[in-house]
Formats: structure tokens, C-alpha cells, sequence
């Protein structure tokens, strides 16, 4: 005994003085033979004597002298000297595990495991010496020992039978040994155990079989290396598994009579009842209790001794989850054989009255501990009908009904938590997957399955709105598709109600990320003390920090730190970590609590989500698996298009993501029957391409390849040869700007992929652009499908979403650029479109729509003109913006405008209805007056210029006939009374008012503005608004082009020999009103020579209408034809002037008219030399005292000025030049018949005198008031030439006298203007009386209540005094 004594303090002292060398030449501690390692892996260990035999010469060896070391063989001696030391060091190493320094005890570990890979041989045979050297080290030494241990023969490829029966050896006498360590010692040698078991499980299990059969219950350390072996974690592979397995229910069998035993039931029993420290976790021994418990039951062959003993188990406590678990199992195990027992102790269990109180009575408030027990013993009745049905697998089939309508009852009347809800998933897939095992998915029919069907969807309503915590959703959905293959198939409206709540719950969930921050509350409990460092679970580590309870104990939470440490450093799973701090004396609950929280909450957030995700694109295909048909997949995508409606980019991507899948599963298992086509692809494609514009990203790329798979399976259905499918990526990648590659944003985390590792289908296809890809896939559209795409790019631009009106606009644009020509209905397709143009506030998209509007009418004018009409009486902006639109290109201009033509010369007039007879429903007349709005609005757009140009001919034509049946809608007539309640639907007066506006409008922008000019001075559009009148107004307009040397009179004339072949009256008559007047205009010889105009006249005889008739009369009679009467009115006019003396009003106004058409009549022979005569007898009367002659004076002083233009003696431009004062003084005049016929006079003699400015001046006279436009005729008036200035001044003196006030006022304001830029002049003019006169007419005017003739007559005032001074 000394001897070895000495030998080992030698061998100590020999280590230490090599590991001071090896520290100090690390190039010898780092290098290890090879062949020093493969001896050393290889040496087993020797007995006792041997070792002491071997012992002394190696120590000999180490300190002999260099001469005597040099005498063995170099490589022998090398391998030699390293093995020593190799073995030293780990000597050392393993003497330092007692070490309390957490960080030199990390280090150590980390040594000696990385010596293990390289040597395990010799680390083994190390540790081996050790433990026989040192049977006095500490327990938590030896606990660390251990884990070294254990993670070295991990490492090794193989033991040798010596090395097991050591080590199986070693672990036994440690297993069942009681330490200050408790359960955290025994586990550790429980684990040398099972570690031994990976090379030789069967050497093992023979120990374990000898000591569970020997009549006393277990120790907790056999039956955690038996639950470790028999859990799915456990070291074994599967052909050991089975084995063991296999042996074990050869064990259980040997233990049945265990059960007759009372001291080893009760053992039993108080093993599965007693609480765990966390009930987070099940220890391993306990959990393989309730599996064993259950073996012991099936091989019991007494019915009655099973059901004694399920029903002792089912009446302990149900708090705890892992408790209820194990109940179950322990049911469902004994249910594989005694099926009918099991049921029974189940019903009779169900019917207990604990168990009715906890459905009926139980309330959350209630502070009785009993109750509690019984708060979950739902969970465990389902879970242990689950059981039965998997452990009974093909004798469930007679049960399934039976047993179903148990789990419905308990999930609906028992309290809803998550317990419960868990159970009820985790039962009902385990019954469908043993009645899908045992082949029953077909011939099983669920009397039930509606019912079960809607437990699910109320499931899935109540989870959290904003949270994913737990796997229950991808549970429920993934029920709900095993579900569907079973019988009785479902009905369109329950199916239609779980796709609903299925996609609700998956799709509505907030971004991934928003789901994390949720998670997190979930994930940790209410009574944490330890907080972790890292948000993601696989990075949690344990802070160090404590509050609350734990601030109180620093001593523990040190000694916890450093226990996790520790265990850390020695590399063993988080939950062997807490296994020892269960064991630990001192160790505070709540620590073990909240680091128990840290091991469980291992859930990744964004794999559960694409999980269930998954599920529920299992559930989409188990539905088209079951029923491959065309409507199918029509009822599936129809209700993911709401969710591709989505106004939250993430539910899009979802929804976008299903249907690509649902795409993919299509493309890769080609289920579908190629005879059934598909249903409405056309609203498919418009979805999918509005996607296509996405803002995010991740969304726009599965868009795109969505459509490319539906092409794809557009061809393949529509019987076209497409090349293999190729396999696709579950995601498309999207380009970026620099080229790299972007899978995905949005709802996850955006990473980029370098360009090689995108793979894209070979499909070219799947390379072009969005824009390009809806270009071929509309292709393979029928036109019926195509007009429901359409439909649907309509109803987009009604969005709230900005992006989702542009890419409505440019797919709406895109299909009518390639088939614009095809498309039906377009009259519908336009209405819906200016119903929807008024909601587009993006204005590239409005641009986009007008232009596709302008594309359709290319082919379809006719049809969009006759929509847009019903939306213009009068059109609206938006409506304005389509017609533009219409004719934004020149061609399409002209057709639109000849459309509009047509429906503007179909005037039928309303028809009388019978009392019982139905008004009619469309009255043709307002689509008449709407094409005269349209047309007014038109003729000033930049877009419709030039055509309105070329057809200025037949516009006028045409308006004038549409004033004409504007008023024959409006003739005296006494309706039915059937017809007085439908006055409403007769056009208003206005309707006439805006014909006339188009006429008017057409005149002033397009013909000449002189005729427009004459027009409106003379006020003749009043002639135009009653039938008797009509005529004059037609001649007046007729006449003032005539006058005017209007270019249009050719055109206008082609027009009229149309007109006059028209079957309407009313064209034919205002064809022959306006024909008798361009019988005075030399144009008109050049297309209708004079014997063809008068042959058409003849030929108007014979017209229908007496109207005609008349007019026709009165053409032949025109003066063209008949030269001799010029002389022959000439010579009536003297008697004419001598008749304006007479005292009659009525006779003077009469003559003077009566002049004016003999004026007219002579044409281009004129009056000659009597032209004079008429002038100054006309200029006689224009300040008579009478309004009437005043204004007939005028009119006729107008119209001889107008027939004499070009012509004019001298003599007259005389009496022109003495009119112009008294004719501007009297825009003043009080009656409104005088001011108009004074406008008009003025403006003729105004072109006769060839003033500047004439648009001015015919501006100024017709539309401006107030003092600034009589500034501006007065300084046309001054500054036409010195000779007339004299007469000018000269009348203006002379109306200071007259009776009247406004002459005086208005004649003393243009002597005043006079005075300002011409006082030199005045001056001369005026004497001292008319300077008093003026001066006290301007004092009046000072006191009017306009302030700016007060404050002229005040400047008039200061300058009078220079006009008398000029006199002087």
C-alpha cells in the first residue's frame, strides 16, 4: 500500500512538473501523435494488480536519465512521452472541475472535451483512474465528472465490453445515491448510463429488467433511464426502438401481478400524482410510469381490475397539463385491449358529479382548492378518447360516432380555455388519424361531422386576433382537411363557412413582426424574475439580474448564476440544467420557474406562422383534391380574391401566396379534367394584375409568376402542348436596384440572394413584365372572358387605393389596346366607366382610362356616343372629359361628331298615349337635345377644333332645324290628362336656351364673329325663341352673313341643296330661309348658278309643307330674277319718306320698316342716289319724343348703312359722321329698344368709317358698361380726324339744351372727356354759357350715386376753369 502510495504521489508530482513544461512550449502541448491516440483509444481497463505492475515502471520511465530514455526507439519514445503527457494534463483537468471559479471551470470543460474528440480513449481511461484514486471527491465534482464522462463517450465510436461493464458499473452504484445534489446527482449518473446505452442498449436494459421485476417499486433513477430510452429523443435508433419497446411489454406482462399488490400500487399511484417542481416539463421517469401503467393494464387480462385502476387514476388531481397527458395515455394504452373497460370507466367518469360541476357550476372566482382538481378534467376525458381511438386504431371504427359526440359535448358545455382547446385539437386529429390508418376514411361515415366541423370554426374565432402563440390554428386547420376526405361529403354552404373562418384566421393576423412583440407577452410568465438578454428565444441567456421576490435572496441567485454556469460550461441541455437546480438545497422556486419558461418557449415566430400558413394551403388543395372540377377551383379562388382586395399590403401577400400555391399544386398534380375550363379567369387575371403593382415588392413578383402559372394552365387546358413543368421556388424573387435579388418583403424579414441562386421557371414567360405577362395570358381569353376582366379593371378604379387605380387604369389600358375590336357590350362597359371616373383621383390613371376610351372608340364610336348622351343633358365635367377623350384623334373626331349628327336629326315628337296605355319608356327627343348640349360643349374643345371646322355647314344647319323642333315641342296644346302627370318628363323652356347657346356658340367661335356681331346687337336670338318669330330670326342670321362677305356662304349653300331633299319639313324650311337670303350674295352664283336656283325654287312649290310652299313663292320673287323691280322700288321710297312726317306712331314705324325691306329687296342695285335722302330724313328722327320711332329711326339708319357698304356716296359718309354722337348718346337712352338699335347703327357706321379695333368695338358695344367703355368709343369717336372733331363738339354742345337729363348728363361727360385730352379744341368750341351749363351739370353729377361719375365730375370741375381760360 505505501509502495503504491509513493507511486502515486510520484506520478502527481510528475504530471505537475510536465504540465509547468508543456505550459511554458505550446508547441508541445499542442501536438498529439496519431499513433499515440489510436493506442489510447483502444486501452481498457486492467485489474488491480496489473495496474499496480504497470505503475512502477512508467514512473521509472519518466524520471530515468536522458541517456537511458535515448536508448529506446525514437517514435516509440516520442509517441510515448506524448501519451504521458497527454494524460497528465487531463489528470489535472479533471482535479480542477472542484473548482469554484465559473470562468476557469468554463475553460477546463471546454479543454477537455476538445481532448475527447482527439483521444476519448485516453480521457476515458483517465476518468476511469480517477474515480478508483479518488473515491472521496466532493458530490458536485463528481456530478461535473459526470457530464465529462457522459460527453466522451458520447464522442466514441465504440466501447469495449470491459469499458461498459465498468462504466454500467459506475452509474449503477451512483444512481439510487442520496447527495446534498438530490435528483440533479442521480440524473447525472442516470445519464452515464444512457450514454452507455448508444453502444450497447441491450447490456443495459438487462440490468433495468432485474431491477423493475423485483417485486419492490422503482427507484426514480431506473425509471428516468427507461423514460429517456423510451422517449422520442432518446439514444436509440428506430430498429432499437422497436426492440425495446418490444421488451418492454414483455416486462410490463412479468408486472402485472405487481397490480394485486397494494404497497406497490400505492407507489405507483403517489409516483404519477406527485406535483413536479415545474409542470411545465414531465420528468422522464414519470412520464414513462404513465406509459408502463398502461402496458401493465393492456397485458392485464381481469376487465375488472382495469376498470378498478383507471378509475383510481382518473379521480386524482387534473391541474396540471403533463398530468392530464399522461392520464390519457395511461386510458388509451389500456384501451389497445380493453376498449369496452376503458369506455366504461370513461362514461362513468364523465357522469360523476365533480365532473357535472365543472361543466355547470364552476366559476373562474371560486377559491376552493378541490375544485380546481376537476377545472380540467375535460381536457383529459378528450385527450383520453383521443388515446383510445389511436392505441385501438381499426376496433375505433364501430366507436367513431360514439365517440365524437362525447369530445363535441365536452368542448361545448365545459369552460373554454386553452387547456381545453388544446385537448379538443389534439383528440380530434388523433380520431381521424386512426380512422385514416385503419382504412375507414372511405367507408366511415360521420353522422356527426357538421357538427364537429362547426366546434372547429368557433375554435378558430376565439384565438387571439393579434397573436400567434400557439400551433392551435395550423391544428384546427389541419383537422379541418383530414376532416373533408372523410363522408358525408359537405354541402357548398358549410364549405363555403370553413373556407371563410379558415382564411379569416390565417390571413387577417397582424405582420410578422407585430406578431413577435405580441408573442413575446404570451411566452413568458406572469411571475418572471429572469429576463433574458435576446428577443429570440434561440438566443435567450439568462441575464444575472433579479427583482421582486429574488431581489431578497442575492446569496441564492449568485449560487443559481453560478450553478447555470456550471452547467452551461459542461454543455448540457437547458433542461438538464434545471434538473439540477431541482436537486440544488437552496435553489429559489421562482428561478427554476422562470428558467423552466426559458427552455419551453422555444417557438420560432415566423416558422409558426409559414406552418400555418402551410396547413392552410393544405386545407385549399385537400378541398380541389376531393373535388377536381373547374367550379371547384372557381369556389376557392373566389373567396381569396376579397383577401387580394385588401386594403393591408400583408394580407394581400397571403392571399397572393395561397393562390399561387393553389397554381403550383394545379400545375405539378394536373387534377383537373381537361374538358372543364375554368370559370371566369378573366376576374382572376384583372386581380392578379392589379398585384402586379403592388407597392411591396414580395407582393408584385408572386403576382407576376400567379399569372405566368395561370397562362400556363390556360394552355395546357385549352389544349395546348406545353414543355414539362418545371419545378418552382416557393417564393419569386424580385430584382433591385443593384441587381441582387429580393425574396420577399412585407410580411417577412427581406434578405438578399446573390443572382446564382434564384431559380426561375424556364418559362419565358416569367421574365417579362407585368404589363407584358397580362398581354399574353389575355390571348387564350374568349371575348365573354375578356369583358369580364374589363369588368373588373372597372370596378378597380372605384378603389380607395391609389396603386390600385393605376394599375386598374394601365390593365384596362393595356387589354383594350390588343382587343379593343373584340369586346362586347361596350355601351355597358362605357357607362360603368363614367360611373367610376369621377372616383379617380390619380391622374396618370385618368389619363390611362381616357386613353383607353380613345383606343375603344376606334371601333366602337357609335355605342360610346349613345351611352355618353344619357349622362350629358347637360354633361359633366367628368363626362366633358370623355367626350374629349372620344375625339382626342382626328378620325375619331369626325366619327363622333357624325355620330352625334345622327342622333341630333332624330327628332321625333312626343306621341299622345291612351289613358291606360304606358308612357313610353325612352324618349328619343332627349338624346336629340343631349347630342345639341354635347355639341355646344364640343365645338370649343381644342380636341374637336378642326373637325367643327370642316363641318361648320351642317352644324348650322343642323342647329337652326334643333331650335325649330325645340319649339315645336313647346306649340300650345291642351295634353290628355294621362299627360298632366308626366309634365316633368316634357323639356323644360331651358332646353331651348341651350339650343340656342349652341348656335350662338357655334357663330361666335367658329364663323365669322361680324355675322356673330350683327346678330347680337341687334338682340335677334330673341327672334329665335317662339315659332312666329323663327323665320325672321333664321333671315336675320342668313342676312348677316351675306352682309358680313361670310366665307362659309359656299359651303353652307352645298349644304342647303341636301337640306332641301331632307324628309323632314322643319330642314326643308330653314334650307329655303336661308336660301332666299343668299340670293343677295354674289357666292352664291358660284355653286348654284341662277337658273338652277331658280329651278330648285320651282321645284319647292310642289313641297308639302306650306310653309315651304310660301317661302319658295317669295325666293322667285326675289329681285336676282327679276332686275326690273329695282327701279320700280326705287321710285316707291319718296312716298315711303314722306309718310315719316305723318302724327301715327304706329304708321310712322310702320313705313320705316316698310323702307328697311325695300332697302333689303334692292340688294346689290341699292338705293342710289335717294340713299341720302333716306339718311337725313332717318336722322330727323333719332331724338324724337317717341320711343318707338326713335328706335325704328335707327334700326333703319343701321340697315342703310349695311346695304350701302362698299358703295356709299360721300354725301352719306356725311350724314354717317353727324349721326355718331346723337347714336352714342342714346346708349343711354331709357328705353331698351332705342339702345339696342343705337348699338347696332353705331357698329355699322363704325365698319363703314373703317375704324380700328372693330372686335373691340363690337365687344365694348355689346357687353361692357359703366363710364370706362363710353371712355373707349368717345376716344374712337375723337380721334378720327380734325374736320368732323368741330361737329362732334358742336351736337355734344346742343344736347346740353335737351329736355332730357340722361342727355344732358351723358353729353356733358363727353364734352368733359373732350376737355381733358382736347382742351385747346373745347375751348374754342364752347362759350362762357356753356361753361356754366357744364359746370352745373357736373355739380349734379357729383351727388349721383355711382362713385366713378362722382369723382369724374369732381376732375371735371378743377379743369373747367382752363376751358374758360382758353376762351380768353
Amino acid at each position: 500500500m505505501d509502495q503504491k502510495r509513493s507511486e502515486k504521489a510520484g506520478s502527481h508530482s510528475t504530471a505537475d512538473s510536465v504540465l509547468s513544461a508543456l505550459s511554458q512550449n505550446p508547441r508541445i502541448s499542442s501536438h498529439i501523435s496519431e499513433s499515440s491516440r489510436d493506442l489510447s483509444c483502444r486501452k481498457a481497463p486492467q485489474s488491480p494488480a496489473r495496474r499496480g505492475r504497470e505503475a512502477h515502471p512508467t514512473t521509472i520511465l519518466l524520471c530515468k536519465s536522458q541517456s537511458s530514455q535515448a536508448a529506446l526507439a525514437p517514435q516509440e519514445h516520442q509517441a510515448f512521452l506524448e501519451r504521458a503527457c497527454t494524460a497528465a494534463i487531463c489528470f489535472k483537468m479533471l482535479r480542477d472541475l472542484s473548482s469554484s471559479d465559473s470562468a476557469h471551470l468554463s475553460s477546463t470543460v471546454k479543454k477537455i472535451k476538445s481532448m475527447a474528440h482527439e483521444a476519448p480513449g485516453l480521457v476515458l481511461e483517465t476518468i476511469h483512474d480517477y474515480f478508483k484514486d479518488n473515491p472521496e471527491v466532493s458530490s458536485w465534482h463528481k456530478l461535473r465528472l459526470f457530464h465529462v464522462l457522459e460527453t466522451v463517450i458520447g464522442v466514441s465510436d465504440s466501447l469495449e465490453e470491459s469499458w461498459e461493464k465498468a462504466f454500467i458499473k459506475l452509474a449503477l452504484e451512483n444512481m439510487a445515491k442520496s447527495t446534498e445534489l438530490k435528483e440533479a446527482y442521480q440524473d447525472a449518473a442516470s445519464n452515464l448510463l444512457v450514454a452507455v446505452c448508444r453502444h450497447s442498449w441491450r447490456r443495459v436494459a438487462r440490468h433495468l429488467e432485474t431491477e423493475v421485476l423485483t417485486g419492490v417499486f422503482p427507484h426514480r433513477s431506473l425509471l428516468y433511464v427507461m423514460g429517456v430510452l423510451t422517449s422520442p429523443q432518446g439514444p436509440l435508433s428506430q430498429a432499437d426502438k422497436a426492440s425495446w419497446e418490444e421488451q418492454l411489454s414483455k416486462i410490463a406482462a412479468q408486472a402485472v401481478p405487481f397490480l394485486n399488490s397494494e404497497v406497490w400500487s400505492k407507489e405507483l399511484l403517489w409516483a404519477l400524482t406527485k406535483p413536479d417542481q415545474t409542470h411545465r416539463e414531465q420528468p422522464p421517469e414519470k412520464a414513462f410510469l404513465f406509459v408502463f401503467y398502461g402496458l401493465i393494464l393492456q397485458a392485464e387480462a381481469d376487465g375488472a381490475t382495469v376498470r378498478r385502476h383507471l378509475q383510481t387514476l382518473l379521480e386524482t388531481s387534473h391541474r396540471w397539463p403533463k398530468q392530464r397527458e399522461g392520464m390519457a395515455l395511461t386510458v388509451g394504452l389500456a384501451a389497445a385491449r380493453h376498449l369496452e373497460d376503458a369506455w366504461a370507466v370513461l362514461e362513468h367518469f364523465g357522469q360523476s358529479d365533480p365532473i357535472k360541476c365543472s361543466l355547470h357550476s364552476f366559476s373562474p372566482k371560486g377559491p376552493a382548492s378541490e375544485d380546481l382538481r376537476w377545472k380540467w378534467a375535460s381536457s383529459t376525458i378528450l385527450l383520453s378518447y383521443g388515446q383510445m381511438a389511436a392505441k385501438a386504431q381499426a376496433r375505433i371504427l364501430p366507436w367513431v360516432d360514439s365517440i365524437l359526440s362525447r369530445m363535441i359535448f365536452f368542448f361545448r358545455y365545459s369552460s373554454w380555455n386553452e387547456s381545453l382547446k388544446q385537448s379538443f385539437l389534439t383528440a380530434v386529429l388523433m380520431l381521424v388519424e386512426a380512422v385514416s390508418l385503419s382504412g375507414g376514411a372511405h367507408s366511415c361515415r360521420l353522422s356527426q361531422l357538421s357538427e364537429l366541423l362547426e366546434c372547429l370554426m368557433v375554435l378558430l374565432q376565439k384565438e387571439p386576433k393579434d397573436a400567434l402563440c400557439t400551433p392551435a390554428r395550423q391544428q384546427a386547420i389541419r383537422v379541418i382537411s383530414s376532416l373533408c376526405r372523410l363522408r358525408p361529403p359537405l354541402d357548398l354552404e358549410k364549405k363555403s363557412q370553413l373556407l371563410s373562418t379558415c382564411l379569416h384566421s390565417v390571413l387577417a393576423l397582424p405582420l410578422l413582426d407585430v406578431l413577435e412583440r405580441h408573442t413575446c407577452l404570451f411566452l413568458e410568465p406572469p411571475n418572471i424574475q429572469v429576463r433574458s438578454g435576446a428577443r429570440g428565444p434561440s438566443r435567450r441567456r439568462p441575464s444575472g439580474r433579479a427583482s421582486g421576490s429574488a431581489a431578497a435572496h442575492t446569496s441564492e441567485g449568485s449560487w443559481c448564476r453560478w450553478v447555470l454556469a456550471t452547467c452551461q460550461a459542461l454543455g448540457l441541455p437547458l433542461q438538464q440544467q434545471i434538473g439540477e437546480l431541482k436537486g440544488a438545497p437552496r435553489a429559489p422556486r421562482e428561478l427554476m420557474a422562470s428558467t423552466q419558461g426559458l427552455c419551453s418557449s422555444g417557438l420560432q415566430w415566423g416558422t409558426l406562422y409559414d406552418e400555418t400558413a402551410e396547413a392552410l394551403d393544405q386545407l385549399l388543395q385537400t378541398f380541389l383534391m376531393e373535388n377536381p372540377t373547374a367550379d371547384e377551383l372557381h369556389f376557392l379562388l373566389s373567396h381569396l380574391l376579397t383577401w387580394l382586395a385588401s386594403d393591408k399590403a400583408h394580407e394581400r401577400q397571403r392571399a397572393v401566396d395561397s393562390c399561387v400555391g393553389l397554381f403550383r399544386f394545379l400545375s405539378h398534380n394536373r387534377c383537373l379534367d381537361p374538358k372543364d375550363d375554368f370559370k371566369r379567369p378573366g376576374q382572376l387575371v384583372a386581380m392578379l394584375g392589379a398585384l402586379c403593382q403592388d407597392p411591396d415588392r414580395a407582393t408584385q413578383g408572386s403576382s407576376v409568376e400567379g399569372l405566368g402559372q395561370l397562362y400556363q394552365l390556360l394552355r395546357r387546358q385549352r389544349g395546348e402542348l406545353l414543355r414539362p413543368a418545371q419545378q418552382t421556388p416557393p417564393e419569386r424573387p424580385q430584382t433591385s436596384m443593384d441587381g441582387a435579388l429580393l425574396w420577399s418583403s412585407g410580411d417577412q424579414k427581406a434578405k438578399l440572394l446573390a443572382p446564382q441562386e434564384a431559380v426561375f421557371p424556364k418559362d419565358r414567360l416569367f421574365q417579362l413584365g407585368s404589363s407584358q405577362v397580362i398581354k399574353e395570358v389575355t390571348k387564350y381569353l374568349t371575348p365573354a372572358e375578356l369583358t369580364d376582366l374589363i369588368w373588373t379593371t372597372v370596378e378597380g378604379l372605384g378603389s380607395t387605393s391609389p396603386f390600385r387605380v393605376q394599375a386598374a387604369a394601365s390593365m384596362l389600358l393595356t387589354v383594350i389596346q390588343e382587343h379593343g375590336a373584340q369586346l362586347e357590350t361596350v355601351a355597358n362597359l362605357g357607362q360603368a366607366i363614367h360611373l367610376q371616373l369621377s372616383s379617380v383621383r390619380v391622374p396618370q390613371a385618368k389619363a390611362d382610362v381616357l386613353l383607353a376610351i380613345t383606343l375603344l372608340a376606334r371601333n366602337h364610336t357609335p355605342e360610346l356616343v349613345a351611352t355618353f348622351l344619357d349622362f350629358s343633358t347637360p354633361p359633366d365635367s367628368h363626362t366633358f372629359q370623355l367626350w374629349r377623350a372620344l375625339g382626342a384623334e382626328l378620325s375619331g373626331s369626325r366619327r363622333v361628331l357624325a355620330t352625334l349628327l345622327a342622333w341630333l336629326q332624330d327628332r321625333p315628337l312626343p306621341t299622345q298615349t291612351s289613358d291606360s296605355g304606358p308612357p313610353p319608356k325612352e324618349k328619343t327627343h332627349l338624346r336629340s337635345m343631349a347630342a345639341m348640349n354635347t355639341l355646344c360643349k364640343l365645338q370649343l374643345t381644342r380636341e374637336f377644333k378642326d373637325t367643327v371646322q370642316e363641318a361648320y355647314p351642317q352644324l348650322l344647319l343642323a342647329f337652326l332645324a334643333q331650335v325649330h323642333y325645340i319649339l315645336e315641342l313647346h306649340l300650345p296644346r291642351e295634353p290628355p290628362p294621362s299627360q298632366k302627370a308626366q309634365e316633368a318628363a316634357v323639356p323644360s323652356p331651358q332646353s331651348c336656351s341651350l339650343s340656342l347657346e349652341a348656335l350662338r356658340s357655334l357663330l361666335a367661335t367658329t364663323g365669322p364673329w361680324q355675322s356673330f356681331a350683327q346678330l347680337e346687337l341687334q338682340d335677334a336670338w330673341r327672334l329665335f325663341a317662339t315659332a312666329d318669330t323663327y323665320p325672321k330670326g333664321v333671315g336675320l342670321l342668313a342676312r348677316a352673313m351675306v352682309q358680313g362677305a361670310c366665307g362659309q356662304v359656299k359651303g353652307v349653300t352645298r349644304q342647303l341643296l341636301h337640306s332641301l331633299q331632307s324628309p323632314e319639313g322643319r330642314e326643308r324650311k330653314v334650307a329655303i330661309l336661308i336660301l332666299n337670303e343668299f340670293l343677295h350674295s354674289p357666292a352664291l352664283l358660284e355653286v348654284l348658278p341662277e337658273q338652277d336656283a331658280l329651278t330648285l325654287l320651282a321645284q319647292s312649290l310642289r313641297d308639302p309643307s306650306p310653309e315651304v310652299r310660301a317661302l319658295s313663292l317669295q325666293g322667285l320673287s326675289n329681285i336676282l330674277f327679276h332686275p326690273e323691280k329695282g327701279s320700280l322700288l326705287r321710285r316707291q321710297l319718296p312716298h315711303f319718306l314722306n309718310g315719316f312726317f305723318r302724327n301715327g306712331e304706329r304708321e310712322v314705324v310702320h313705313l320705316m320698316g316698310t323702307v328697311s325691306e325695300v332697302l333689303h329687296r334692292l340688294g346689290a342695285q341699292g338705293a342710289g342716289a335717294q340713299s341720302l335722302s333716306v339718311a337725313v330724313n332717318t336722322r330727323s328722327f333719332f331724338d324724337d319724343e317717341r320711343e318707338g320711332i326713335r328706335a325704328a329711326a335707327m334700326a333703319l339708319f343701321g340697315d342703310l348703312v349695311a346695304a350701302t357698304a362698299g358703295r356709299e356716296p360721300r354725301s352719306l359718309c356725311t350724314q354717317v359722321h353727324q349721326s355718331l354722337v346723337p347714336l352714342l348718346l342714346h346708349l343711354k337712352d331709357r328705353c331698351p329698344a332705342v339702345v339696342t338699335q343705337a348699338k347696332f347703327a353705331l357698329y355699322r357706321c363704325s365698319l363703314l368709317l373703317r375704324w380700328r379695333l372693330p372686335h373691340t368695338l363690337f365687344c365694348t358695344l355689346a357687353w361692357e358698361r359703366g363710364l370706362s367703355a363710353r371712355h373707349f368709343l368717345w376716344s374712337r369717336l375723337l380721334t378720327q380726324g380734325q374736320e368732323e372733331f368741330g361737329i362732334h363738339l358742336s351736337q355734344a354742345l346742343s344736347y346740353l339744351h335737351s329736355r332730357h337729363h340722361h342727355l344732358r348728363t351723358w353729353a356733358a361727360l363727353f364734352l368733359g372727356y373732350a376737355s381733358c385730352y382736347h382742351p385747346q379744341a373745347v375751348s374754342q368750341v364752347v362759350n362762357s354759357g356753356d361753361v356754366k351749363l357744364l359746370c352745373s351739370t357736373f355739380k349734379g353729377l357729383q351727388k349721383d350715386p355711382e362713385p366713378g361719375l362722382q369723382e369724374f365730375a369732381t376732375r371735371q370741375l378743377s379743369l373747367l376753369p382752363r376751358v374758360a381760360a382758353g376762351q380768353e
